[in-house]
């Protein structure tokens, strides 16, 4: 009876510590959203007002009338759900042959892998423009996808995942007849969808809000992105409407906030796994 007390209090305690926690997060993302139902002068009112005195749907109706932010929408969606594809094939088969099979050189190979998660990307850009010039891959969506269809971090998540997989699964499949490739699919790969699951989400979301490679690859209006396109939006010498360009905000956040839902049991055992067993 002494303990219940307490108990109360910390759950409580814990609750409200959630509850300002979860405000101040979602204080900027709801006054981004309030603004974009407003009229520019409003925005910059003092004091401040946080709720919308009047809802002004069209400021969503000039997004798509002043740049064809359809066309970003579409040119970000295809090149992440292509990067996740692609990221999450190559990765995973990195990841098996790094954890699973035993080859001369591997630990080397892993060690030099992983440095490349000390180089920046700006520090790369140079060298990767040169070699898409050469390629003659620039305005080009493939400029954008070829780059990203490795990752030091998503291969090394998904070797510490395999890494905990009982050898005997495999043994006894090898027994059975299977091969290498069976056991890579069959085996391995059910036993990781986890954190499989939580690669891709990662990869579409970095495809996704990637600005600096599409606004140094990408010159044609009509091929870029949806960070570039936002930033489009600021207009001749910023004076775009801030209305707009909120509103251009809150739709480019839509997808990426549906795609966290849907996977978001799967990412959450994904890091479980990972802090358990990595």
């Amino acid at each position: 009876m002494k303990r219940f007390p307490t108990t109360i209090i910390k759950r409580v305690a814990i609750l409200l510590a959630g509850i300002i926690v979860s405000v101040i997060y979602l204080a900027p993302v709801f006054w981004i959203f309030s603004t974009s139902l407003r009229l520019p002068k409003d925005s910059f009112r003092w004091p401040p007002a946080f709720l919308p005195t009047s809802f002004h749907i069209e400021n969503y109706v000039n997004l798509f009338k002043s740049v064809p932010y359809e066309n970003f929408l579409i040119n970000s969606l295809y090149i992440a759900l292509i990067v996740t594809a692609g990221q999450t094939t190559i990765n995973c088969m990195a990841a098996f042959a790094f954890s699973r099979l035993k080859f001369r050189g591997r630990d080397v190979l892993f060690i030099i892998m992983l440095a490349g998660l000390m180089v920046p990307t700006q520090a790369s850009i140079i060298p990767l423009f040169m070699v898409v010039k050469t390629l003659r891959l620039t305005n080009n969506h493939i400029s954008l996808i070829l780059p990203m269809l490795m990752s030091p971090l998503s291969v090394f998540m998904l070797k510490q995942q395999m890494v905990t997989i009982p050898e005997s699964y495999e043994e006894a499949a090898e027994i059975d007849g299977a091969g290498i490739v069976y056991r890579f699919l069959r085996v391995i790969l059910p036993m990781s969808k986890a954190t499989i699951s939580m690669v891709a989400v990662f990869a579409f979301m970095n495809s996704w809000n990637d600005y600096f490679k599409p606004l140094i690859f990408i010159s044609d209006f009509k091929k870029m992105t949806i960070p570039v396109g936002v930033q489009m939006l600021k207009g001749f010498m910023g004076n775009g409407s801030v209305s707009v360009i909120f509103a251009g905000v809150v739709v480019s956040l839509l997808v990426p906030l549906l795609v966290f839902l849907i996977a978001q049991k799967n990412i959450m055992k994904g890091i479980q796994a990972g802090g358990l067993k990595g």
